[in-house]
């Protein structure tokens, strides 16, 4: 699914209550207490609004505060609850503390881990372990960007984790990462235990 990174004055994003890619209204507060149409650069305090479930987004400057979901794309549904407990904690802090939102969703990668048969205490040699047993390069890339961005942050590294764009990545790898190890293997084994006995039986007699 598209997604589009709500900005501040954005004429239309990715809301973060519907989902819904959507045009925005746009209101500032005025000094005096009154409403005004449009955007302004003079006024810290904006309002969006999307047209689609009329629910409002609530900025300072160029920081979203409500809903305080941050700007982080919406977790993929085949996600863990251990998981995505800390990816909303993440995207909760995502805008006001990059830093801290890299080092949960490191722990996340942990967690993840953990889920797809790994210990769960060296994430380094859990990752190992997967490539071992064929994990996609694709996926262990994501997987170590994950675990070295999320490092820096709690360990001063050379990697900018206080910038938000560059953390806000790391929210599409972990969908990624999702994707790969969970959703897709449950679809295409849905889909292949749905085929004829007999089918699967050759299939089989093949492969031995």
């Amino acid at each position: 699914m598209k997604y589009i990174q709500p900005v501040v004055f954005g004429t239309s994003f990715t809301c973060p209550s519907c989902g819904a890619i959507a045009k925005q209204d746009w209101w500032y507060k005025n000094w005096d207490g009154n409403m005004v149409n449009g955007p302004t650069v003079g006024n810290p305090i904006r309002v969006g609004r999307c047209q689609h479930c009329s629910q409002p987004t609530l900025w300072i400057q160029d920081k979203m505060y409500f809903p305080d979901n941050g700007n982080a794309p919406f977790p993929n549904p085949e996600m863990p609850d251990s998981a995505l407990k800390l990816y909303y904690e993440a995207a909760s802090i995502h805008s006001k503390s990059p830093r801290g939102a890299a080092a949960l969703l490191r722990l996340s990668i942990q967690v993840l881990c953990k889920e797809l048969g790994e210990p769960g205490n060296n994430i380094n040699d859990d990752i190992g372990n997967l490539v071992q047993k064929g994990l996609p390069e694709i996926v262990q890339q994501s997987l170590d960007i994950v675990r070295v961005t999320g490092n820096d942050a709690v360990h001063p590294g050379q990697i900018d984790t206080d910038n938000p764009e560059t953390v806000g990545q790391l929210f599409d790898l972990l969908n990624i990462i999702v994707e790969y190890m969970i959703a897709l293997p449950k679809k295409v084994s849905g889909i292949y235990s749905s085929l004829p006995a007999d089918k699967k039986k050759g299939i089989d007699k093949r492969d031995n």
